[in-house]
């Protein structure tokens, strides 16, 4: 299957993802890009977006990433590091792209940005690569 095949098979049965707005700006092997808008509802106690929405939205462009080369893959350990507020109406950008890649792991690096270029998190996965293959 292509990289794009594979996304619109996972992105179509992954309801959370698509409740978050999240939308497909490009796809290759080994690197997914996923543009969101910010919405009210995902705003903390202080009027930035919680933590877990930049988490989830790097989570599933590093997933969409890691299985566009063609095998299943699965997270086993996931971090991020918050360097800028998030707020409505700011157009992100995550952009996952494959590190390092062995026969059952691969590394993955996301860069979330805002709709200026600049950087608002850094997100780092490491996947475990099951020998069953897209088809």
């Amino acid at each position: 299957m292509t990289p794009e095949a594979i996304f619109y098979r996972m992105f179509n049965n992954d309801p959370f993802s698509q409740r978050l707005g999240m939308e497909l700006v490009s796809i290759q092997e080994g690197k997914c890009t996923l543009r969101m808008h910010v919405r009210a509802d995902m705003l903390n106690g202080f009027g930035v977006a919680h933590g877990g929405i930049t988490f989830a939205f790097a989570d599933s462009a590093f997933a969409f990433a890691c299985n566009s080369t063609g095998q299943h893959a699965m997270s086993i350990h996931c971090s991020i590091e918050h360097v800028a507020p998030v707020f409505e109406h700011d157009v992100l950008l995550a952009t996952a792209v494959e590190e390092h890649a062995s026969n059952s792991l691969s590394n993955y690096a996301v860069r979330i940005t805002r709709q200026d270029g600049s950087p608002v998190a850094f997100f780092r996965g490491v996947a475990y690569r099951k020998k069953t293959e897209w088809l």
